[in-house]
């Protein structure tokens, strides 16, 4: 089982994250559930999701502590704090948050997802590197069947610009290599 809160401005695209990964999920015949919430800052404020993915029967689509939590703002971390436990992964983007979170956690990285999508392949696809670091982090989910779930999501776009599969698909893996030497 994993459960994951990903936490970010409106735009950050957590929303989009969280359903690629439930609808892989399901692709691998795992029990997903995806509780967005949105709260009183829908338009410009913070955005969370949470995400559940087991092989068994899932009791509760909320959950109290997450496996891991990952922040991508200041005021994402601030809002995630509540989430975190001893056995939390905490993941938070070091290009957007000066300051390391001090939570007891059983793990605090900070990952520079925003410079990477800036400087090396698209701002458009900074979510899909959260994305990578995501599943890499979790180990819930393999590759093929995120890009499965990738492509069907994104299926309309990447028939207008072919282009933009080879660029997700980049993302994807630089997102998961962010966070290779974590565990």
């Amino acid at each position: 089982m994993a459960k994951i809160t990903l936490a970010g401005e409106g735009g950050q695209g957590v929303q989009i994250i969280a359903q690629i990964m439930v609808k892989a999920a399901f692709n691998e015949k795992k029990n997903a559930c995806y509780l967005p919430n949105f709260g009183l800052e829908q338009r410009g404020g913070v955005s969370l999701s949470f995400v559940q993915i087991s092989d068994n029967e899932i009791g509760a689509p909320k959950f109290k502590i997450s496996d891991t939590v990952i922040a991508l703002s200041k005021r994402a971390v601030k809002r995630t704090e509540q989430y975190v436990g001893p056995d939390t992964i905490y993941i938070y983007d070091n290009s957007k948050v000066d300051e390391k979170p001090d939570y007891n956690a059983k793990k605090i990285v900070g990952i520079p997802a925003t410079d990477v999508a800036n400087k090396e392949l698209s701002s458009r696809v900074f979510n899909i590197i959260i994305l990578g670091t995501a599943i890499k982090i979790t180990g819930i989910l393999n590759l093929d069947s995120v890009k499965n779930a990738l492509e069907e999501s994104l299926k309309e776009k990447f028939l207008k610009k072919p282009e933009l599969k080879d660029l997700n698909f980049r993302a994807l893996e630089r997102g998961m290599s962010l966070v290779e030497n974590v565990l």
